[in-house]
């Protein structure tokens, strides 16, 4: 069953220009150190960020929440499977928030999928319940 969808589409530009304005303080606030890693190893670094950034609204959008109610931005974290598919994980409020959606005998499934044509970058989130085996 479906618990929660949530999208978000982020102006690259916008992104490169905060960076360049606030540096490691934004990146910091907002990105956890694995995703900071992936992003300084990308050729585009601004395109890299501003989809984590998008995926984050987007999974605070599911959650039912938005950026309110104590959710942290690194309480949400994209990484990549070896093939590249992104991962979304949920820690601190938001990990709290996910286990209060999940109806009992279920687990929280994140599914998330990030794509961006430039100046544009999109993340689609759907969070799936499905039965314990």
């Amino acid at each position: 069953m479906i618990l929660g969808i949530g999208t978000d589409l982020a102006n690259i530009e916008r992104i490169a220009g905060t960076l360049e304005r606030f540096g490691d303080r934004f990146r910091n606030r907002v990105f956890t150190e694995v995703e900071q890693r992936k992003a300084d190893r990308r050729k585009d670094v601004a395109g890299t960020y501003a989809k984590r950034w998008a995926a984050k609204e987007a999974c605070s959008k599911a959650l039912g929440t938005g950026l309110r109610m104590g959710i942290s931005w690194r309480d949400m974290a994209v990484s990549n499977l070896r093939s590249g598919q992104p991962v979304m994980e949920v820690t601190g409020w938001a990990k709290e928030r996910l286990e209060t959606m999940t109806p009992p005998g279920h687990e929280a499934i994140i599914h998330v999928t990030l794509t961006d044509d430039h100046p544009w970058a999109q993340a689609f989130v759907v969070i799936e319940a499905r039965p314990l085996a």
